[in-house]
């Protein structure tokens, strides 16, 4: 096999004595190598410039970059209002375990599948490993910290789990007790299967279900 020619230019003054054919079968010969080469060069200088120029679009407080998103947050979380930096894809479980340091809200499957991360949002149970903190807005938030007294004294429902002996390892209680919260606030008087259902979000790897209905239908008796 033939060794490539490279195309250099300028080659037409070192090929002044060769012919018109010969100069046209050198240039058609030209490397494919080096004309790779130069896409890839002139890409990585498009591209460098583009990142340097557009990330700069941000800089100047008239003109944000396009599609920004602003980062400092005012929260409203069990009553108060707290201020946190926030990245654009961090959901409200990251928010509140590592940013707020509220770790009652636990992080177990992380795909919205078993129900321990459950807050209550505006009266309603929500998975927040699947919600984004910047879909929140100036909603209410609840977490298990949240139901704690004045004094300290256990809400009712927390309670209701330690008579009725609800939890085992304990890991899925802040979501049962938090689904249970916004059950009872919109249906004070359940029936067993409703809440069943209300619950059935909340996975339980003790398999404590009965113990956690007792107590559910004990608070809602206390009430």
């Amino acid at each position: 096999m033939k060794d490539p020619v490279t195309f250099y230019p300028g080659a037409e003054a070192d090929q002044g004595e060769a012919g018109g054919g010969d100069l046209a079968i050198l240039k058609s010969r030209a490397s494919r190598r080096a004309f790779i080469r130069g896409v890839i060069a002139s890409g990585a200088v498009a591209g460098s410039s583009t990142f340097l120029f557009g990330s700069l679009g941000g800089c100047s407080p008239d003109r944000p970059a396009a599609g920004a998103v602003e980062r400092l947050l005012s929260l409203n979380i069990n009553g108060k209002v707290r201020r946190v930096d926030v990245l654009p894809n961090e959901t409200l479980a990251m928010t509140l375990r590592y940013k707020l340091g509220l770790t009652g809200t636990k992080l177990s499957c992380d795909r919205g599948e078993c129900g321990a991360c459950t807050v209550v949002i505006d009266g309603v149970s929500t998975y927040s490993c699947s919600t984004l903190t910047h879909m929140v807005g100036d909603r209410q938030v609840r977490t298990i910290e949240g139901l704690e007294g004045p004094n300290g004294e256990l809400h009712p429902i927390q309670q209701a789990m330690i008579d009725e002996l609800g939890p085992q390892c304990g890991f899925c209680t802040p979501g049962q007790i938090m689904s249970t919260v916004a059950l009872l606030e919109a249906n004070p008087n359940p029936t067993r299967d409703e809440a069943r259902h209300a619950l059935s979000g909340n996975l339980c790897r003790c398999g404590a279900y009965d113990h956690y209905l007792n107590s559910v239908m004990r608070a809602a008796q206390e009430a």
